[in-house]
């Protein structure tokens, strides 16, 4: 009985996904504000949220589509949803066991499901923002996007000042619930070229000027990076590209 149920999940999933990544219509992300640490200044800051702080984010795609000719002038719309009240299951400790990361991915999504705010259009994709006030917490968790189940989990700070490093993090675990892969090296955090650079055929490799979404850091030398301040200093490059079928 079980092993039908996940055999039909999963051929959900599948489906799901693949008409998604036909880009024949625009996808619907939802974002949920999440008050990470019950501080007042992560309070106070997920009240000030608008649709406006997320801009950037539809106009990074639709300016990137441009340049791979995708026949859709927006193809990712940002919705703002109320706040939810319950954090998400918390990622398994590492180092990560199989068995376990499957269970957490079955209990985030059972998770979001149950705690969806948003009225309205179904969700193509859920981004679930964790905010923390940076005064008490200075290093963020991992963040994640799933392609199982098209939604993301993202820690980020809540600080003007760091919305648009936010925007950065949230356009790249989307990419995630898309099929899009990492293109850093996971234990030093540094891009991997040639796929995790923006510019990766410069005649001086060093420093980079933008990011590759997906490599995540701007290339500063070969044993330096750093985060690009909004997404305006980042681009997807070709394989990422490929990967979310926005060329063959």
């Amino acid at each position: 009985m079980w092993l039908l149920v996940l055999l039909l999940v999963g051929a959900t999933q599948y489906l799901t996904q693949y008409r998604a990544t036909r880009w024949d219509h625009t996808l619907w992300a939802v974002i949920y504000p999440i008050n990470g640490d019950n501080s007042a200044v992560t309070t106070q800051y997920i009240a000030g949220l608008t649709p406006e702080n997320f801009e950037s984010l539809g106009q990074f795609f639709s300016e990137e589509a441009k340049l791979y000719s995708l026949p859709l002038a927006e193809p990712v719309t940002f919705k703002l949803a109320p706040p939810v009240k319950v954090a998400p299951p918390p990622l398994p400790q590492q180092p990560f066991k199989v068995y376990e990361v499957m269970l957490w991915s079955l209990k985030l999504r059972y998770w979001a499901w149950r705690h969806d705010s948003h009225h309205g259009p179904r969700a193509d994709i859920r981004m679930f923002l964790v905010y923390h006030d940076p005064a008490i917490t200075q290093s963020l968790e991992h963040s994640v996007g799933l392609s199982k189940g098209m939604l993301g989990v993202v820690n980020a700070f809540a600080a003007k000042k760091q919305s648009g490093m936010n925007n950065v993090v949230i356009a790249h675990e989307l990419l995630h619930t898309v099929g899009a892969t990492d293109k850093y090296d996971l234990a030093t955090n540094q891009p991997i070229y040639p796929d995790g650079y923006a510019e990766p055929e410069r005649p001086n490799r060093y420093p980079q000027r933008f990011a590759e979404i997906m490599g995540g850091r701007i290339p500063l030398s070969q044993e330096a990076a750093e985060m690009p301040h909004n997404l305006d200093f980042t681009l997807i490059g070709p394989l990422t590209a490929r990967e979310i079928n926005w060329r063959k």
